[in-house]
């Protein structure tokens, strides 16, 4: 039986730990990230979540956000870093949280290792590595129920009927942002973006775990990154 889960915990436990979790779309960051937030109990904060809530409430900032979105520019690191500082400071994260999404650029990794260091929090950045190929082959498999926005695949989690949503029988389509093409346009953006932040991190002197999830299952990639959590 492993226990990694158990012990990441119990090192989470022993003082505040910061995990920043990097992946390119379609590298399963996001099960990881849910994965770990239930092993360690401690929050998953995904900035594009954190966003897209300011949009739908309409507030200030999120009227300000959806402006520069429609127009095609970047929402200011000022701002991001503000945000971000703002939700960490939350009481449920006394006690560490997952970055998703955050830092995307080196400004906001300055701020964030500067914000860190300064409250002695642990800190481990993990970066999630897949085969662009596989990715590929994951994410143009995507198909999204038309009427109730369910997702499946058609390799790992095929309908039980080509083409109809299991829940509601509604069409499953190919989203836009799914299709080939846009999907090397992604990765092809996350690796210039990426790339300059990870490498802050290590000139910084911060160690960046780089895990193998190309062929490994969910589970596995859990047991690898918990015990780079349990490191800490």
């Amino acid at each position: 039986m492993d226990h990694s889960g158990a012990s990441a915990r119990a090192a989470a436990d022993a003082k505040a730990t910061a995990v920043v979790l990097f992946g390119p779309p379609g590298s399963g960051k996001g099960t990881q990230a849910k994965l770990l937030r239930d092993q360690l109990g401690i929050p998953h904060i995904s900035t594009g979540d954190m966003l897209r809530q300011h949009i739908e409430a309409g507030d200030d900032v999120g009227r300000a956000i959806e402006a520069m979105m429609r127009s095609g520019g970047l929402v200011p690191d000022d701002m991001v870093n503000g945000l971000v500082r703002e939700r960490l400071a939350a009481g449920d994260c006394q006690g560490g949280f997952i970055l998703d999404g955050y830092p995307r650029t080196e400004p906001q990794a300055r701020t964030l290792a500067e914000w860190l260091d300064s409250r002695l929090v642990g800190q481990v950045v993990i970066h999630l590595l897949v085969d662009y190929n596989v990715i590929i082959a994951r994410l143009t498999g995507r198909r999204q129920c038309a009427s109730c926005g369910a997702l499946y695949n058609l390799v790992s989690q095929p309908p039980s009927r080509e083409g109809v949503c299991d829940r509601d029988g509604g069409p499953l389509i190919l989203r836009a942002d799914d299709s080939e093409d846009v999907i090397r346009q992604r990765l092809e953006a996350y690796e210039k973006q990426t790339r300059p932040v990870l490498n802050y991190f290590r000139r910084a002197g911060h160690a960046v775990v780089e895990i193998d999830a190309t062929v490994a299952s969910p589970d596995d990639v859990s047991v690898e990154v918990g015990r780079a959590v349990m490191a800490v």
